[in-house]
C-alpha cells in the first residue's frame, strides 16, 4: 500500500486491499520440504525421502497435473486464497470429536464478581461488541502499519457447525443462505444440564440492561434448580464422533417437530452461555473444567460458549472451524478491556423489565436418551484420560527475555526443546502456528520448530565440556533461526499447507484430473516423522487472560499452550494420561531449563 493511502476504519474495509497468500512452486515447497524434515531424519530415511521427491518433481508426475489445479483454482474469479478450500476440508473434514480434540479454550483474568454480575456483563460486552460489528465499526487490526483480515469476525455470532457424514457444514450469518448479520437476540443459557432461550436484545433492537439480564440468568438457575437427567442432557451428542453425530442429529430431529425447533433456537443462538453451579477447586481445575467440562452443560458445536462458574470466574470455549486464537484475543480483549457499565452505555442497553426466558425441551425416545447416556460417559471417560497440568513462572516474561536481548517466544520454544530432550531423551516433531491474517482470508501457517541449529543448541546444552560462551553463542544462533524461519511463515513460505492442499486435491479430483498415481511423498519419513508431533505449540499474550488450553493431538504429544506477558508466562499442558509421567518429567525439566538459560544469558 502507498505511504498515502489509508487503511480504512470499517470493519471489514480493508478485506479486498489486502495481499493474496502467496502460492509456492513445487520447487520451492519441495526444496523447504527436505530442509526442514532433515534434522529429524536419519541418513536413510533423507535418503529415501530426498528420492520420493525427486519422483514428486518429475516432469510426469500426477503433482504437476494438482499443483496446476491449484494454480487455476488461485486464479479464479472470487478465490481470495489458494487455501480457500483447505481449512474447511482441514477443520469441517476431520471425522472424530471436536470437544476437546479442537475447541479451545481461555481463562480470563478474575474480577470480584459474583456469578450473575459476571455472566451478565459478559454478555453485555459480546452484546455491545455483536452490534458495533453489525454496523462495521469494530475498528479492524493493524500491526505494524499492516491491516489484517477480519473474515474470522463473522463466525463469532449464531454460527453452528453442524455435522455430517462425511464432512461437517456451518450454518453462519453473512452467506447466502444466511445475508448480513444475524438478526437472532437470544442466547442460550445452560445451567445443570437444563438449556433455556433467553433474550439479550428487546423487541426494538436495544439490548437489556445488566440489572434485566441478572434477573434473567436467576430466573434460569431457579427454573433449573432440579437439573435435567443424565439421559436428557442434548449437549452431551455434540460430542459424539462427527459422522454419529449427524446420524443421531437427524433421528433427533425427525422424531418430533418439537426437536427441530429447539435445534433451531440453539444453532441460531448469539452465543452459550454457560453457567456452573460449583466453584473449580484451583485454577487447573477450572482450565479443565473450559476445555472439557461436563457435557450435559455443554453445546460444543456453537462457535463462542462464555462459561461462568459459581463463584465468578470465568472463561470461553471456542469452537475452531471458522476462528483461530488471534481473532477470540482482540474480541475477549474488547469484551474485558472497559467495564460491563461502559458496555451496557455505548450499546444502548436500557431497562426493560425481566427479558423472555423459556426452556428449551425436547422429546426423546429410548434409543436417543441411550445414546445420550452412552456418549456422555463416553465423554467423560475420554476427559479422564487426557492429563493436563498448569505452570506457571512468575519470574519470567517478555520483557526479561528482552533485557537478555532474546526474541521471548524464540527463548520459549528452545526452552521446550532442551526440556523435551531432557526429560524424553530425544528431539521430536515440534509444531508452532504462526497467524497469517495480514493476508486475505489469512488463518495461521504451521511452523516446524526443530532446525540444525536447534538440534546443535541441544547438544552443546548438554555437553559438560562446552563452554558457556560456545552454549550462549549455540543458543543465539538457534534463536536467530527459530525468527526467521517464523518469518517464512508469516510470508506464507512453509511446505506443509501446500503439499496438504495437493494431496487433498488428489483426494477430491484426482479421478476427474487423471491424476489418481499414488505420491510416495507421503509415506516417507520426511512426511510422516516431521509431521508427528511430540510437542504442538501455540502462545496467546492478552493481559486479560491467565491461561489458554488445548487438548493434546496425538498419543505421544504434549499440547503446549503458553500465555507469555511481560511479567509471567503461564502454559497449559494436556496429554493423553497414559504418559502422564513424561508430561510431569517434562515440567520439572522446563522449569530447570527456564531458569538455565536466563542464567546463561545474563552470564554474558
Amino acid at each position: 500500500m502507498n505511504s498515502s493511502q489509508q487503511w480504512s476504519t470499517r470493519t471489514f474495509g480493508n478485506e479486498d486491499r489486502l495481499p493474496r497468500v502467496p502460492l509456492p512452486t513445487l520447487e520451492d515447497t519441495c526444496a523447504r520440504f527436505l530442509t526442514w524434515c532433515s534434522p529429524l531424519l536419519t541418513p536413510e530415511q533423507l535418503a529415501t525421502t530426498e528420492a520420493a521427491v525427486t519422483d514428486y518433481l518429475a516432469a510426469d508426475s500426477p503433482a504437476r497435473v494438482l499443483h496446476a489445479d491449484l494454480e487455476r483454482f488461485n486464479d479464479a474469479p472470487g478465490t481470495r486464497s489458494w487455501l480457500d478450500v483447505f481449512w474447511p476440508s482441514r477443520y469441517l473434514g476431520r471425522r472424530d470429536r471436536i470437544a476437546l480434540n479442537a475447541n479451545f479454550f481461555f481463562l480470563f483474568r478474575d474480577t470480584d464478581e459474583d456469578q450473575f454480575q459476571r455472566a451478565a456483563g459478559l454478555i453485555t460486552a459480546a452484546v455491545d461488541f455483536k452490534l458495533l460489528l453489525d454496523k462495521e465499526e469494530v475498528p479492524p487490526v493493524i500491526q505494524r502499519g499492516q491491516a489484517l483480515s477480519m473474515e474470522q469476525n463473522k463466525f463469532l455470532f449464531s454460527e453452528t457447525r453442524i455435522p455430517g457424514a462425511e464432512q461437517d457444514t456451518v450454518r453462519v450469518p453473512y452467506t447466502d443462505e444466511w445475508p448480513g448479520p444475524s438478526a437472532a437476540r437470544h442466547v442460550v443459557v445452560f445451567n445443570r444440564g437444563s438449556m433455556f432461550r433467553m433474550d439479550v436484545i428487546g423487541p426494538d433492537g436495544a439490548p437489556y440492561s445488566l440489572s434485566d439480564l441478572e434477573g434473567g440468568l436467576r430466573a434460569v438457575v431457579k427454573a433449573g434448580a432440579d437439573g435435567t437427567a443424565p439421559d436428557r442432557t442434548v449437549g452431551s451428542l455434540t460430542t459424539q464422533a462427527r459422522a454419529e453425530w449427524a446420524r443421531t442429529r437427524g433421528r433427533l430431529i425427525a422424531l418430533d417437530p418439537a426437536n427441530a425447533a429447539a435445534v433451531d433456537t440453539i444453532e441460531t443462538a448469539l452465543f452459550c452461555v454457560n453457567l456452573e453451579s460449583f466453584a473449580p477447586a484451583d485454577t487447573q481445575a477450572a482450565c479443565d473444567q473450559l476445555l472439557h467440562g461436563d457435557s450435559g452443560n455443554r453445546y460444543f458445536d456453537k462457535a463462542v460458549s462464555l462459561i461462568v462458574f459459581a463463584d465468578g470466574r470465568a472463561g470461553i470455549n471456542i469452537e475452531h472451524c471458522g476462528l483461530d486464537g488471534t481473532t477470540i484475543l482482540s474480541f475477549v480483549d474488547a469484551m474485558l478491556g472497559e467495564t460491563a457499565e461502559a458496555h451496557a452505555e455505548r450499546a444502548g442497553a436500557r431497562p426493560q423489565g425481566l427479558p423472555a426466558v423459556d426452556p428449551i425441551e425436547f422429546v426423546l425416545d429410548d434409543a436417543l436418551r441411550a445414546d445420550i447416556a452412552t456418549a456422555r460417559r463416553a465423554f467423560a471417560e475420554y476427559a479422564a484420560a487426557t492429563a493436563t497440568r498448569t505452570v506457571s513462572f512468575t519470574d519470567f516474561g517478555t520483557a526479561r527475555a528482552k533485557a537478555l536481548k532474546m526474541s521471548p517466544d524464540a527463548f520459549a520454544q528452545l526452552a521446550y526443546q532442551l526440556a523435551h530432550k531432557r526429560s524424553k531423551g530425544i528431539t521430536g516433531a515440534t509444531y508452532e502456528s504462526i497467524a497469517t491474517r495480514q493476508y486475505q482470508n489469512g488463518r495461521t501457517e504451521a511452523m516446524r520448530v526443530v532446525t540444525p541449529e536447534v538440534l546443535a543448541f541441544v547438544e552443546a546444552m548438554g555437553d559438560p565440556a562446552v563452554s558457556a560462551a560456545d552454549k550462549r553463542a549455540a543458543f543465539r544462533t538457534a534463536a536467530e533461526a527459530h525468527v526467521a524461519r517464523a518469518k517464512q511463515c508469516q510470508n506464507g513460505q512453509a511446505p506443509e499447507q501446500h503439499l496438504w492442499e495437493l494431496q487433498l486435491i488428489q483426494k477430491r479430483r484426482g479421478a476427474e484430473l487423471g491424476a489418481t498415481a499414488p505420491l510416495a511423498l507421503y509415506d516417507t519419513p520426511g512426511w510422516t516423522v516431521m509431521r508427528d508431533d511430540y510437542l504442538s505449540t501455540s502462545s496467546a499474550p492478552s493481559t486479560n487472560i491467565q491461561y489458554f488450553g488445548f487438548g493434546s493431538t496425538s498419543p505421544t504429544c504434549i499440547g503446549v499452550a503458553y500465555v507469555l506477558l511481560p511479567d509471567r508466562f503461564n502454559l497449559y499442558l494436556s496429554t493423553p494420561a497414559a504418559v502422564a509421567e513424561e508430561m510431569n518429567t517434562f515440567v520439572t525439566e522446563l522449569r530447570g531449563a527456564v531458569t538455565e538459560l536466563q542464567d546463561l544469558l545474563a552470564s554474558e
